[in-house]
């Protein structure tokens, strides 16, 4: 049948069928064209976690941010030291005879800076008391001739009555006249866990009121020897902390201060994925003590530690982990007065468990000046509670007992004795190298030599060192070492008491 022969109202519904099938035809295709893919819906429910997430972050600095400041410093040109009186004879002038003596005038002397350089620096800082007081790190105002408090809500103010700790790297700037200020709400460091959620807050690259988040990553870090030495043991976190963030808050989702952001991990300079706070609890002793008097007074017991490895444990009728061993003990110190004694493992001070020697200086830094304490130990594998009194950490502890470095100091030749597989020769100790070495004649035998590839070198024993114990025997001499180590094995490991020049310690030498 053809079209010309359809009822006209047949021939309308079988063109609309035709224009129906072209563009469903033509949809089919448009549907595999990029960009024309049918849209995904929201899963709302899949983003309500997220959003609770990132309402909890919004409110969490929006607690802390008011009461967080940036710190600058400046420190004027100040002269330096000149080897000969200003105005006195200055040596003469080299070019002196040459065509340039007149064009230089008084000579290449006159060309030397004067005066070392004007410097700037900034950090940040968090009120933690309305009255105007302001904690941050030592680092940051050190040295400082003056020191600007810029606040959030963007005034100024000088800061004054500086107090700082170095030991800890913390320190307190009061500002006057500012009427009441947002202190920040300080938390408890000692309930942080690993994962937990943080926030640092500061001011890196001078881009005042930066917030970056992360999780605390390590607790109880020591980030080892520098020139300060520092007593603390760190908070790590992967929260981006970068220059200019020293002395800021690190927060928790609570809005509060569990941390002082205080110094990074890197090689460039920049935040390098690991960055390191003093914990809140740390920095609120610290503070409360600069506050009150203006300094920081810590108890100390007046021994050397040492952590107790495997093998340490072992010769000591011990557990690793169980303790802390003490190597020396100062004379004239409350551990002496005390009863302790080298060879003592620690285990317990006022009715806390210790396992690590930053553990045990956190708590008896912290003990009451003159206060009474139980210290639990173990003694030839027998336990044992010592009553010490503690007294205020003396500036210069230990020093003089020190003496001359031993690792420095050539010993003078004398009849030896090669403790061939150990790996080491020693020697009688004559009055001078006594006093060279900071010992007594008799205290025990000088290792002469070390061979590198011997057990003894990997166990970290060195020429000047003193041997003064061989097991639980005493040695004076050659021939008392001699006697001594006929009764020891490399294969079971031989306990050496060793004197070195940063103190006594306990090492085992072990094939």
């Amino acid at each position: 049948m053809s079209m010309g022969k359809l009822h006209p109202q047949s021939r309308i519904l079988l063109l609309l069928a035709l224009v129906a099938v072209v563009a469903l035809g033509t949809t089919w295709y448009r549907a595999g064209a990029i960009g024309d893919e049918p849209h995904k819906a929201v899963n709302h429910a899949a983003l309500k976690y997220a959003q609770e997430l990132s309402e909890a972050f919004n409110n969490a600095a929006e607690i802390a941010m008011p009461s967080v400041v940036t710190v600058r410093s400046k420190t004027k040109g100040h002269p330096l030291a000149q080897s000969r009186e200003r105005g006195g004879n200055r040596g003469e002038n080299p070019l002196k005879g040459t065509p340039f003596e007149d064009f230089f005038g008084r000579g290449m002397q006159d060309m030397v800076p004067q005066q070392s350089p004007r410097r700037e620096g900034m950090g940040s800082g968090v009120i933690i008391d309305k009255s105007g007081i302001v904690m941050t790190n030592n680092h940051v105002v050190e040295g400082a001739d003056e020191v600007i408090v810029h606040l959030a809500d963007g005034r100024e103010f000088k800061g004054e009555d500086i107090k700082t700790d170095e030991q800890t790297d913390l320190a307190i700037i009061h500002i006057r006249n500012a009427g009441s200020l947002p202190a920040a709400t300080m938390g408890d460091s000692d309930k942080l866990r690993i994962g937990d959620w943080v926030m640092a807050i500061g001011n890196p690259f001078e881009l005042e009121q930066t917030v970056s988040a992360g999780i605390i990553s390590g607790l109880g870090r020591e980030l080892g020897r520098t020139s300060k030495d520092l007593r603390a043991r760190f908070l790590q976190t992967d929260a981006a902390i970068n220059p200019g963030n020293s002395g800021g808050p690190l927060i928790n989702l609570h809005g509060e201060v569990i941390g002082i952001n205080t110094a990074i991990a890197t090689n460039t300079g920049s935040f390098n994925g690991i960055g390191f706070a003093i914990p809140m609890n740390l920095a609120k002793w610290v503070t409360g003590q600069l506050i009150k008097q203006g300094s920081v007074q810590r108890s100390y017991l007046g021994v050397s530690l040492t952590e107790l490895s495997p093998d340490l444990a072992e010769k000591l009728n011990a557990h690793r982990g169980e303790g802390v061993l003490v190597g020396q003990v100062l004379p004239d110190t409350p551990a002496a007065e005390a009863g302790f004694e080298p060879g003592d493992i620690i285990t317990k001070f006022a009715g806390q468990k210790v396992h690590e020697r930053s553990e045990l200086q956190a708590l008896v830094e912290r003990a009451p000046l003159k206060s009474r304490q139980d210290v639990e130990i173990l003694r030839d594998g027998k336990p044992m509670t010592l009553h010490v009194t503690t007294r205020a950490l003396p500036k210069d502890l230990g020093h003089a007992s020190r003496g001359r470095s031993p690792e420095r100091n050539a010993p003078e030749e004398s009849a030896a004795y090669a403790a061939g597989d150990m790996g080491i020769e020693v020697a009688d100790i004559s009055l001078d190298q006594a006093q060279e070495l900071g010992v007594k004649p008799n205290a025990g035998v000088v290792i002469t030599k070390v061979d590198a590839d011997k057990p003894a070198h990997d166990e970290g024993l060195r020429e000047g060192m003193v041997i003064m114990k061989v097991g639980k025997k005493a040695v004076k001499n050659v021939e008392e070492f001699k006697a001594a180590m006929k009764g020891e094995s490399l294969k079971e490991g031989v306990l050496l008491h060793v004197h070195t020049r940063v103190g006594d310690s306990f090492v085992v030498v072990k094939e």
